[in-house]
């Protein structure tokens, strides 16, 4: 079984925002959202792989595969197209964190922004907090 690609790396999380984000808009997002993620999680950002900022890590085990591998609690990437944020389980008894969640499409386990003013603070922390939660009460107990 091939090793997942995306872990944790010792690259410079506030150059990598300054290189990558390709707009002033999404810098100064980017910034906003790590002292946010930082303050909510409690642990420090860490590049997960080339393009992902994460907070702290939970071990998973896939239920459709044998996969297995340790993933961020929550995290971004400032993305050309739009803002990924990974914030979200997925999981239909959380669906209804979304509702007041503001301007964002949605992915699998993945919600994209054109910009943090276009959705709710305070719905972004309960829907982290949810999460967190969540993937903490499952197999690991999550830590940074």
């Amino acid at each position: 079984m091939a090793a997942i690609k995306t872990r944790p790396t010792d690259a410079d999380v506030r150059e990598f925002i300054n290189d990558f984000a390709n707009t002033e808009q999404k810098k100064k997002d980017s910034f906003e959202l790590l002292e946010l993620m930082e303050e909510v999680t409690g642990c420090p950002p860490v590049m997960w792989g080339p393009s992902i900022i994460g907070f702290g890590s939970y071990h998973y085990k896939s239920e459709r595969s044998r996969q297995e591998g340790d993933w961020p609690l929550v995290g971004f990437s400032p993305r050309k197209a739009a803002i990924s944020l990974y914030v979200y389980t997925g999981s239909p008894k959380h669906a209804h964190l979304l509702e007041n969640l503001g301007k964002f499409k949605k992915g699998a386990a993945c919600i994209y922004i054109k910009k943090l003013a276009d959705i709710d603070r305070g719905a972004l922390i309960k829907l982290m907090k949810t999460t967190i939660a969540s993937l903490k009460s499952g197999d690991s107990d999550g830590k940074c």
